[in-house]
């Protein structure tokens, strides 16, 4: 009673999305439920109903929060004084490491089954994500680079490249090969682009 009394000052969200988090980390999606996230939190089995409506309205802020996580896998390390190519593998390195350290959350940002993409705190949270590979691509010269909508292109393109990556990586489709034969990362396969001045 007393710890649940402790997050009344709004911290109670965040501490049941914390809870979340770290029961994905333990036991994977499976072990997500509205009792043992309230439980984790040290509150009753109705806080977070009371706050999020629903085990999939928790879930999607435990998305949220995933792609907030996601953008600064993807940032670390970059400066203003960074080059593009250095940009664009950071990113790149970012996206498949995250999607290594954190299985389970990646795969519950992108399944519609848990979360719901209609949600505007998801969106915004996606958005920042996604900005990330806008940035990375802006200025990208690659032979798409004349089209009117190369912009979009180069978005998709790499976003396509490092989910793509982050995906087969995760399920094991690259590895063990031949024998001897390291397993790649995404820096083995990654072209070079180059960058027109921005």
């Amino acid at each position: 009673m007393s710890k649940e009394k402790s997050y009344h000052h709004g911290d109670l969200k965040s501490a049941l999305i914390e809870a979340g988090l770290a029961i994905l980390e333990r036991d994977g999606l499976k072990g997500l439920g509205l009792r043992a996230i309230a439980a984790k939190a040290g509150v009753s089995h109705t806080a977070p109903r009371n706050h999020f409506g629903s085990l999939r309205g928790l879930l999607t802020a435990i998305g949220a929060e995933g792609y907030r996580r996601h953008a600064a896998f993807m940032r670390e390390g970059l400066s203003d004084a960074s080059t593009g190519p250095d940009r664009l593998q950071a990113a790149m390195e970012g996206y498949v490491r995250f999607s290594a350290a954190h299985p389970a959350l990646f795969k519950l940002m992108f399944s519609d089954y848990y979360c719901d993409f209609e949600d505007a705190e998801l969106q915004e949270a996606a958005a920042g994500s996604y900005a990330v590979l806008t940035e990375v691509a802006t200025g990208l010269d690659w032979d798409k680079a004349a089209a009117p909508d190369a912009q979009h292109r180069a978005e998709m393109m790499l976003w396509s490249f490092a989910h793509g990556f982050a995906t087969l990586s995760a399920s094991g489709q690259f590895g063990p090969g031949a024998e001897g034969a390291n397993i790649p990362t995404i820096s083995d396969v990654l072209p070079t682009f180059r960058y027109r001045d921005r």
